[in-house]
């Protein structure tokens, strides 16, 4: 045995003396393995948004500086070496939504949090079983009737910078207060409410629109204000159908459509739960979203 390793050494300082092959620990490995995941994800961000057609472009650029190099194309070499900067000055710049919502979405990922505050958080309620009531009855009043409406539910992140785009209310929440603030042509109808806990703080917000070309052409601008404030936010939104009056809801940049009193009022009590953690409520999106019932038919 030590013969065959002695000869194995003896041949790789003969023949592989130019390979170096540095020692690798277990540091090494953990940061290797990094690495790829934070290439991974980012990948996996680039072909999720519109930077997708923008980095295949890039690809392209990056091809053609190769071959200049190549070929020793000095010119544009130099030109490619002082538009660089510029370069990616103007990706960020262009870019700054999906930046933005990346960023978002990685603070909004408890990574600490859910180990220490199971216990302390369980016992708190983001809002009562009245409230939610209450929103449900009012919901199937106005579907009944095709009165459209929208009721944002805030959850962790405030939504403070939509509120302020509306009328401040700060009042009880009740099914007859938001029968009225939806009624056709009064005052307050346009526009969405904010839900805090128990109370309405803000009536006729405006809500960003999601540019989310995967949606059905079907959904008018009071469905993509709803599922444009999920995308920016941890927030539950409801939506009531002014041509059908169908009910559905927004959650984390996803619709679902056709819900019942039954489901809606489970989705509002699980959210109603402070240490609702965000496993779980990606578990309700899946539920509710792998049961979708595409009941609408005309835009709003």
């Amino acid at each position: 045995m030590e013969r065959i390793a002695s000869g194995l050494m003896a041949f790789r300082d003969k023949y592989l003396f130019w390979l170096n092959i540095p020692s690798v620990t277990v540091i090494d490995i953990v940061e290797i393995i990094l690495i790829a995941f934070l290439l991974y994800s980012i990948l996996v961000w680039i072909k999720n948004t519109r930077a997708w057609a923008l980095f295949k472009g890039i690809i392209v650029i990056v091809v053609f500086v190769l071959i200049a190099a190549l070929f020793q194309m000095n010119t544009i070499l130099w030109l490619a070496g002082r538009l660089i900067n510029v370069g990616i000055i103007a990706l960020a710049v262009i870019f700054q939504p999906e930046l933005r919502k990346a960023l978002d979405q990685l603070g909004r990922k408890r990574f600490f949090l859910g180990m220490f505050s199971w216990d302390m958080d369980r016992a708190v309620k983001r809002f009562s079983e009245r409230t939610a009531s209450e929103m449900v009855k009012a919901t199937f009043e106005m579907a009944k009737v095709k009165t459209g409406a929208l009721i944002v539910v805030e959850k962790d992140i405030m939504l403070s910078e939509y509120e302020r785009t509306g009328i401040p209310l700060d009042s009880l929440v009740s099914s007859q207060l938001l029968i009225n603030i939806f009624e056709k042509n009064t005052p307050l109808h346009d526009g969405a409410v904010i839900v805090r806990g128990d109370r309405i703080v803000s009536a006729t917000c405006y809500l960003p629109l999601s540019d989310n070309m995967e949606l059905d052409k079907e959904l008018g601008t009071r469905h993509r204000a709803a599922v444009g404030i999920s995308e920016v936010s941890d927030s539950l939104t409801i939506i009531v159908s002014e041509e059908t009056g169908a009910v559905s809801v927004a959650i984390g940049g996803e619709i679902t459509r056709g819900l019942d009193g039954d489901e809606l009022k489970r989705m509002l009590m699980e959210l109603a739960d402070a240490g609702y953690g965000e496993s779980q409520w990606q578990k309700i999106k899946r539920r509710f979203n792998h049961g979708q019932k595409s009941v609408e038919s005309h835009n709003e």
